[in-house]
């Protein structure tokens, strides 16, 4: 293997490392940055319903234009989704090769030995790729539009309602969030790991699949201990800080529902009935 061939497989890694997108948030004045967390939590799970009521190419167009038309709104610039779908690729040709060969259905359009590939499959396959391209890129707006703290407030209020089963809303909400706000820091983390042993000859990329994955075995040491450290480091920051989480928690920021918020609801549940009444 040559030296260009083994740094072309370094920086390949090393790009869908750093285009993992999701935990960050943009600072922004946009509309969706302006919106209720409750609210765009709430929209986030009516889209993900419409995502999976659509049954035809139709409704998909539909979805990807209501889709543009909030990413427009957003006023972030596309690179980020685009990088977005960067780590979840290998998912993506999976389930498309999955559908293509074992669902079966229609005309027979490619035949390669026993596995045959037929329109049924083709179309299967296309419809949950599209379902899972759609899902990651509002979960990604939602998580670049609003803060970790707002987001952790509407989980929290609308978990509530289950205290009185017993159920630790805020302590659910509080650690939601920050697995999710730590997912960057740990892929930078995984990134810095990389880079020290690759400078030290380790090599992610030669191979096939299972030697590759032993190679990533020397990874999983260093990158728990920090994961270890930066917890405690947080725990004890919290502590200093004198957090106590649970009913008499106070915010310096109430969460207010206004008139936009409002509006945002009705189209969002309006675009959920139009879709299912249309039969698209």
């Amino acid at each position: 293997m040559s030296l260009a061939s083994i740094w072309e497989g370094r920086l390949r890694i090393m790009s869908i490392i750093s285009g993992i997108t999701i935990g960050q948030y943009i600072p922004g004045s946009s509309v969706i940055h302006r919106l209720d967390p409750r609210l765009k939590i709430l929209a986030l799970l009516i889209y993900v319903a419409t995502v999976f009521s659509v049954q035809t190419f139709y409704g998909f167009a539909v979805l990807v234009g209501f889709s543009l038309v909030l990413l427009f709104l957003s006023r972030l610039p596309g690179v980020y989704f685009i990088r977005g779908l960067k780590p979840v690729a290998i998912l993506l040709s999976f389930t498309i090769l999955l559908h293509f060969f074992l669902t079966k259905g229609g005309e027979v359009l490619l035949q390669l030995g026993p596995l045959t590939v037929e329109t049924v499959g083709v179309s299967t396959g296309l419809f949950m790729s599209s379902r899972l391209i759609l899902m990651v890129l509002t979960t990604y707006l939602l998580t670049l539009t609003t803060t970790p703290l707002a987001l952790t407030d509407g989980i929290e209020y609308l978990l509530r309602p289950l205290e009185r089963l017993g159920v630790p809303a805020h302590e659910i909400a509080m650690m939601m969030t920050i697995a999710l706000r730590f997912i960057p820091t740990l892929m930078e983390e995984t990134e810095k790991i990389m880079k020290a042993q690759m400078s030290r000859g380790a090599d992610f990329t030669s191979g096939g699949f299972i030697r590759r994955a032993r190679s990533l075995v020397p990874l999983l040491a260093p990158l728990f201990i920090s994961a270890f450290r930066r917890a405690d480091e947080l725990a004890m920051a919290m502590e200093a800080r004198c957090y106590r989480g649970g009913k008499n928690r106070t915010r310096m920021k109430e969460m207010t529902i206004t008139v936009l918020d409002y509006y945002a609801l009705v189209i969002s549940l309006s675009f959920l009935l139009f879709i299912n009444l249309m039969g698209i």
